[in-house]
């Protein structure tokens, strides 16, 4: 099964309130960078037949925003395994719920879900991390004892190479 684990877009600043930190909305840059980071990896062609996100509201909207780029046309579905706080056995729990999938995409929060990204391609599944950025997004190809890594990108750097595509495809002037 290949998983691409998501972390959600930029949301602004915490609010100390819990229940109202749950209902923070992706900001103006968050709802850009979905944008980046659908569109590429509708370049890449990614398809998955699942997008499964936390139920906090900047996941969510991280989770359909991209997913639209996508044209992503199932059901949103929200598992409390991706809300913070939740423990590597609740993610692998949401995996084996989902292992029939051949592709799903995972949305949730650090610092669980880079945890979740590390002890999935360790070896050992000890506490090992990668850490994603707002909007990253990491591919891993998960086999049945074993998982690997086979990119991780943020916004910033999606952003960077359109840049440099839009760039070097812009006609050059000559002079004389």
């Amino acid at each position: 099964m290949i998983v691409y684990f998501l972390r959600h877009a930029n949301a602004g600043e915490p609010v100390s309130n819990p229940k109202k930190d749950e209902k923070r909305a992706l900001d103006k840059e968050g709802i850009e960078q979905c944008g980046i980071v659908g569109r590429a990896l509708a370049a890449l062609d990614v398809q998955v037949d699942a997008i499964i996100s936390s139920p906090l509201k900047r996941a969510a909207q991280t989770a359909s925003l991209v997913g639209n780029e996508l044209s992503y046309e199932g059901k949103l579905q929200l598992e409390d395994a991706l809300r913070p706080g939740a423990s590597f056995a609740d993610f692998r729990r949401l995996l084996e719920k989902y292992s029939k999938q051949e592709a799903i995409m995972v949305v949730g929060h650090n610092p669980n879900l880079s945890e979740f990204l590390g002890r999935s391609i360790s070896d050992t599944g000890c506490d090992a991390r990668t850490e994603l950025k707002k909007g990253a997004v990491a591919k891993v190809e998960m086999g049945r004892n074993a998982a690997a890594l086979h990119w991780c990108v943020t916004p910033k750097v999606l952003r960077s190479l359109y840049s440099a595509a839009a760039e070097s495809s812009r006609p050059k002037t000559s002079r004389k």
